[in-house]
């Protein structure tokens, strides 16, 4: 990975999130009314939130997750429900503040540990479990591998994650979006077919003592991802 692809790359979306994004993005992850739309990326994300929880084990009590990309929250808190030590991490300061405000009363403050920075920051430490949800989209296929090197290092159990699978209605939407005027684009989804990503993430080294486990894609209206868990061999 290209250390100055990834650290560009980390800037842009961490100024869309924390600047242009975040009242779109609190809404859309709350249950306030939303346009058509926006109605079929909320069932989206909300199956696919309810798939990597299936994947995780329902009793977590001991165990430390790190959800990388948290936004406003909503796996932290359905893991820390399972027992889970939750580190919550986003890089957009505002979105950790969103998600920090709706911890619900009866898990307390201290229950997930919120931070805004990098998924990648070695002081994080080592988890049980990574769960990265919808926040590896938006990178080249080589990067993400990049990135699951990393945090697979620092990983014992399972390391979950989504990507933008390439297909023919993401392809349209993705050329779409280019017509809309810079100032209101969200950084480029980056899609990758499936068969080269596991490609790339077999034939790295720092993967060698992983394999690939479960894969899943949710495709509802606008939004298409696809679930990919990675185990120790």
């Amino acid at each position: 990975m290209s250390v100055a692809s990834y650290l560009e790359r980390r800037g842009e979306l961490e100024t869309y999130f924390d600047r242009t994004a975040v009242d779109a993005w609190a809404r859309l992850t709350s249950d306030a009314p939303v346009g058509r739309i926006r109605a079929t990326v909320r069932a989206g994300r909300d199956e696919m939130r309810s798939t990597l929880l299936a994947w995780l084990p329902a009793n977590m009590s001991g165990a430390r997750l790190l959800d990388a990309g948290c936004g406003t929250g909503a796996l932290s808190i359905e893991a820390a429900r399972r027992g889970a030590r939750v580190v919550a991490i986003d890089l957009s300061p505002k979105l950790v503040s969103v998600a920090r405000e709706r911890i619900p009363s009866d898990l307390g403050a201290s229950v997930i540990e919120f931070k805004s920075g990098d998924m990648l920051d070695p002081k994080l430490g080592r988890f049980d479990f990574v769960v990265a949800m919808d926040s590896l989209i938006h990178y080249q296929s080589a990067d993400i591998c990049r990135i699951m090197t990393g945090l697979a290092a620092r990983t014992n159990e399972a390391l979950l994650i989504t990507f933008a699978p390439k297909t023919p209605a993401l392809a349209v939407m993705h050329a779409v979006g280019r017509f809309f005027p810079r100032g209101d684009r969200a950084p480029a989804i980056e899609p990758v077919a499936e068969q080269k990503l596991r490609g790339l993430l077999m034939s790295d080294d720092g993967l060698e003592g992983w394999q690939i486990g479960r894969s899943h894609r949710v495709a509802s209206g606008f939004y298409t991802s696809q679930a990919l868990e990675m185990i120790p061999r």
